[in-house]
Formats: C-alpha cells, structure tokens, sequence
C-alpha cells in the first residue's frame, strides 16, 4: 500500500500494528489487547484523516496508484463475461479508451470508460488514461451499436483530460469531443455516467452526458485542473491547493450545484482499500437506475438527458 503525505500517521499506526502482532506471533506472548487499541487507533485516525479532507487531498485521494481504474469495476460488474471491442473504423484502436458489452444479471449492457495503467509500461501504453480522437471516435461507434440493439450503455470517467498532442489536434480531437457530446443528447437509450476517478474537462465530458450522472466519494470532476488552473491564473503549480478550493470539484460541491444525481459512498480511506465493497457499490447504483430508467421510452429518455444539461447553469428569475 502505498500512502499520500496526510496519511503518513496511518502508516506509523499500521506498522505498529504490524510489529505488535510479529511479537506476539515470535514470542508466544499474549499481545491481543495491545493489538486491538492499536487497531482502535488506526479507526480513529482514519476517520479524523478521511472525514475531513480538503479539496486538494481529494483531488490527490482520486489519483490513488493503488485505485480501482475502469477495467477493474467492469470485469467485477459483468462477472467477467465483458467482451472488448476495438477500434473506431477510421483511424486505429485507443488502448486509453476501453469498452464492449457484457452482462448485467442478465442484461446485456454497453461499458465504455478510460483506462489508466498499473505500473510504468501499462501507463504508456494507457497513454495515462487520456484518449485521443479516435478514442472518443470509438466510444461514439461503440454507444451507437448499442442504441442499435436497444441496451443501455453505462460510462466511467477517469481522465486528467484528453491527450494533448500534436497527432492529437492534427486529427480532430475538439470536434471528435463535440460531436460525442452532440450525439449523446441524442440516444434513445438510457445513459449512466460514473466519474471513478479524476473528471477532468473535455476529456471526461466527452463520455460524460448521460440520464443520470454519479461520482464517487473521493473524486472531482471540473472543466480544468487545479494544477493548470494555477498554472494560467498564477502562472505557478503552486497555488493548486488554492484553485482546488475556488473550482468547487468535489462531489459535494457538484451535488449542491444540481450538477450530478448522487453521490456512491466510499469504504473508509477510498475506494482502493476495500475494492470489492466498492464494485458492490457501484453495481446497486447502476442497477436501481436501470431500474428506473428502464420505464422511460426511447423519446422520453432522450429529452429527459437534454433538459438535464440545458438546465444547467441557467438562470430563473
């Protein structure tokens, strides 16, 4: 496990806890208790630590090398029957853009989300998690064949952004994230979205419209980073806590704006401490939305998901 510079206290208390069990375990002496306020201590702190996390710690929570990333909550979801599909039919296969249908206690469903890698080789393979055009241009295709057979397509946002490269920009990637937002007001099918991670600008958006959006406990979701908002106001990184506060990113803050449906709880510290309670989370949460959104018509969820977004941000005297 690795740990974030404010959770440096829990670490101590672990290693204790660690050191007093070896003890006892070497010794033969009975060491129980002492174990146990050791663990009631460990409880303690992390709910001093995790319940009251700024903005910044947050957004530092959400990049958690040890996190779940989009293929973990996928395979768990479907019980791995998911089946990848590749490429956009134009250009070439995004490996920072994964999906394909699979099942759902019995329903087939389309998954789409953007993958980071677990280690240094799979990261740039990932490309970090950040599509480039033919990765939204592959989401596109992928949401259209399922309107085509009538399943609903569920989306997972984990992305500092779209990949910024020259290739990039040389193959559209502005109009490739326009034209997935313009099409996905347009599905007659239903649309979940789920930010599992970062929710960065364009990037997530791009997969990000959807009849009912959920983040998780520890992520954010904003139209830049603190680091580059920083970076443009201040012309430094080092005012990134600062800008963390001021983008109101945080699920709460988006709740409170009418920006997102719900808020899907995290098991004490993130979801990388107990992965498993997590995809259980999630899984409820997109279930008893399919639920509901299972009664509306073709018609009715398409307007439902405009009216949605176009309420936002608009003023009602």
């Amino acid at each position: 496990m690795e740990y974030l510079d404010f959770e440096l206290p829990i670490k101590e208390l672990e290693e204790q806890y660690k050191t007093c069990a070896l003890v006892g375990e070497e010794s033969g002496v009975d060491v129980r208790e002492s174990c146990r306020q050791i663990e009631d201590k460990i409880i303690s702190e992390k709910k001093r630590i995790y319940e009251n996390l700024t903005p910044w710690q947050r957004v530092r929570l959400s990049r958690h090398p040890n996190r779940p990333y989009s293929l973990d909550y996928i395979y768990h979801i479907t019980n791995n029957t998911f089946i990848e599909l590749h490429g956009d039919r134009s250009f070439g296969d995004d490996k920072a853009m994964v999906g394909g249908f699979g099942s759902l206690d019995g329903q087939t469903v389309m998954f789409i989300g953007q993958q980071k890698g677990k280690n240094t080789k799979e990261r740039q393979y990932r490309r970090f998690g950040m599509p480039n055009p033919e990765g939204y241009r592959k989401a596109l295709r992928l949401m259209k064949l399922a309107e085509k057979f009538n399943k609903p397509i569920v989306t997972f946002m984990d992305t500092p952004g779209a990949y910024p490269g020259l290739e990039a920009e040389e193959r559209g990637q502005g109009q490739a994230i326009a034209q997935n937002i313009y099409e996905m007001l347009l599905l007659k099918v239903p649309v979940i979205c789920i930010v599992i991670g970062e929710g960065a600008s364009g990037g997530a958006f791009g997969i990000g419209i959807g009849n009912k959006v959920f983040m998780l406990e520890n992520t954010w979701y904003s139209v830049i980073s603190p680091e580059s908002c920083s970076s443009i106001l201040w012309r430094s990184w080092d005012y990134k806590e600062v800008a963390a506060n001021a983008l109101k990113l945080t699920p709460q803050d988006m709740l409170e704006q009418k920006l997102i449906d719900g808020i899907i709880a995290e098991p004490l510290g993130g979801a990388h401490y107990d992965p498993v309670t997590t995809y259980r989370s999630v899984r409820n949460q997109i279930k008893d939305s399919l639920k509901e959104l299972s009664k509306m018509s073709g018609e009715t969820l398409m307007n439902h998901r405009q009216d949605k977004f176009l309420e936002m941000g608009v003023f009602k005297g």
